[in-house]
């Protein structure tokens, strides 16, 4: 990875996920780098749908990625300071491909307007996008050894992806988009119009706050998992500590109103404390 292939996707990784960035504050330099890498390919790939003006806009951009990954990509791949940075991890590292690849065929259900249909849905999908990505990190942090974190990675995957679409409920509600479970919603009497047209409701909120009692359910079992793993290894997991009183902060009653975030001192901080305890 040459150095402005890695400063770039450092402040790429910055912009536009910070939580992780601030997460690779606590590792060392060159896995940090490693780290820095993944994290900015899948930023990249998550946020396909809000720079894509159309699905197929969007489907050209997946499409590109999965090229560069299989070495079917047109002209010279290395010349994007992304693939550049995420190749040579790859190489370094020894990590598989194909969760990588699995991981931008997930990224096509963000391309268009079909609602998640229910838990065992959202759950493969998470698995596939957030729960890999912890699955990799652990990997790096390891040397590039195979591990197997298991039910760290499975159940803080589902947390996180579950907490973020809790958390940007009502700006997906706003673009017609529902990422939750919506046969959660359903069962509580609540329907797609109403969602759409930001009708709040006593079913709304309890099928809000069963969703909330899921993830806290996940986080929970996530966290006895990272205790029981080598302290080396526990550093991939740090997101927790910045998605519990993210989960704590969840405003389930108002969710078509926009809140505020934990402040970033506040998230560096909590880092910061969670690496002397854990990792």
């Amino acid at each position: 990875m040459t150095p402005a292939s890695a400063q770039y996707a450092a402040q790429h990784l910055r912009e536009v996920d910070r939580d992780r960035y601030f997460a690779t504050l606590l590792v060392r330099p060159k896995e940090r780098e490693a780290l820095t890498a993944l994290y900015a390919f899948n930023a990249d790939i998550a946020s396909v749908r809000e720079r894509a003006r159309e699905p197929a806009a969007g489907e050209i951009r997946l499409q590109w990625w999965a090229d560069a990954l299989t070495g079917e990509g047109h002209g010279a791949v290395r010349q994007n300071p992304l693939a550049d940075a995420l190749l040579s991890t790859i190489a370094d590292y020894g990590l598989p491909v194909p969760p990588l690849t699995r991981m931008i065929a997930a990224r096509r259900f963000d391309l268009y307007q079909d609602p998640m249909p229910d838990v065992a849905t959202f759950e493969g999908y998470a698995g596939e996008t957030v729960s890999a990505l912890y699955q990799l990190a652990a990997m790096i942090l390891n040397g590039g050894k195979p591990v197997e974190p298991g039910d760290a990675a499975g159940h803080l995957g589902v947390a996180h992806a579950l907490i973020g679409h809790l958390r940007a409920f009502g700006n997906n509600a706003s673009q017609g988009r529902i990422f939750v479970p919506l046969n959660v919603l359903a069962i509580n009497g609540v329907t797609e119009g109403e969602v759409f047209t930001g009708q709040m409701s006593e079913g709304l909120a309890n099928g809000l706050a069963q969703l909330a009692d899921m993830a806290a359910d996940h986080l929970g079992k996530a966290e006895s998992a990272i205790a029981a793993l080598p302290r080396e290894l526990r550093g991939a997991f740090a997101p927790i500590a910045v998605l519990k009183p993210q989960h704590k902060r969840l405003y389930l009653e108002t969710p078509f109103v926009r809140h505020d975030d934990l402040p970033d001192w506040r998230k560096i901080a909590l880092l910061g404390w969670w690496k002397l305890r854990n990792a």
